[in-house]
């Protein structure tokens, strides 16, 4: 992975890896022939530091994968396989950094869907479904509705046509979590893949309504206080004064 690009997990800044940053450790089981189900084996551990000065965290994942070609110690000229499983160990998962303005419960509720995914796929869409709950009461003030669907109906108009179907077919995916009293029989399966889209759908969202208003807030108090500066400095300009006099 040296030379290729790379966003940090942690500060999501986007980088380049190079030579340093980059560490690579395999081992292969070296059990007896058909004593393991799965046959060769082996374990390759994928390290990135972040060479962001202000970062420099380690990042740390695990691959279990089929070794087709291996005899004492693991090779170059080995051949892995099939690939069996992955644990991430750092970060615990793949939850983005958030803002601190953002309200702290709906991002404890992302943060839980995105360590959970892989575990339970099902348990993280409902809490996805929970957050998009959480942000439609909180950021679009809609209250004294009697259920998510409600909720959506009310904000049809004030979002573009393809968020809003976006955040209407989540609200199905997350329902038999939240609902579990009333549909006890009925099985849906959520892979973790369809889990991760409604969390990239939560993160649009936390990019599109909190993000964007408080850069809003930011530019235009900037530009406000920008006004009230060359204001006060003309009005202490002597010429000005006696322009406005005459």
């Amino acid at each position: 992975m040296s030379g290729n690009s790379y966003t940090c997990p942690y500060c999501q800044h986007d980088i380049v890896l190079q030579g340093d940053d980059v560490q690579y450790n395999e081992i292969g089981f070296r059990f007896p022939a058909g004593r393991v189900k799965h046959g060769l084996t082996g374990l390759r551990l994928n390290s990135y530091v972040c060479p962001n000065q202000n970062c420099q965290e380690l990042a740390i994942t695990v691959h279990w994968l089929k070794l087709i070609r291996y005899e004492s110690v693991p090779t170059e000229q080995d051949a892995w396989g099939e690939h069996l499983h992955t644990w991430q160990l750092r970060p615990e998962s793949s939850a983005k950094p958030q803002p601190e303005y953002i309200p702290s419960q709906i991002v404890k509720d992302y943060y839980e869907a995105c360590r959970i995914r892989d575990l339970s796929p099902k348990a993280s869409a409902t809490l996805s479904r929970r957050c998009l709950q959480s942000m439609i009461r909180d950021f679009w003030g809609v209250k004294d509705k009697h259920n998510l669907y409600q909720e959506i109906e009310a904000i049809k108009e004030k979002v573009d046509t393809e968020t809003w179907e976006a955040i209407d077919s989540m609200r199905g995916v997350g329902n038999i979590g939240a609902h579990m009293e009333k549909d006890v029989d009925l099985i849906v399966s959520v892979e973790p893949e369809e889990a991760q889209l409604l969390l990239g759908l939560i993160e649009t969202l936390f990019t599109e309504w909190y993000v964007a208003k408080y850069d809003r807030k930011q530019r235009m108090g900037a530009l406000k206080r920008l006004g009230e500066k060359k204001k006060a400095a003309t009005r202490k300009t002597p010429d000005s004064a006696a322009r406005d006099s005459s």
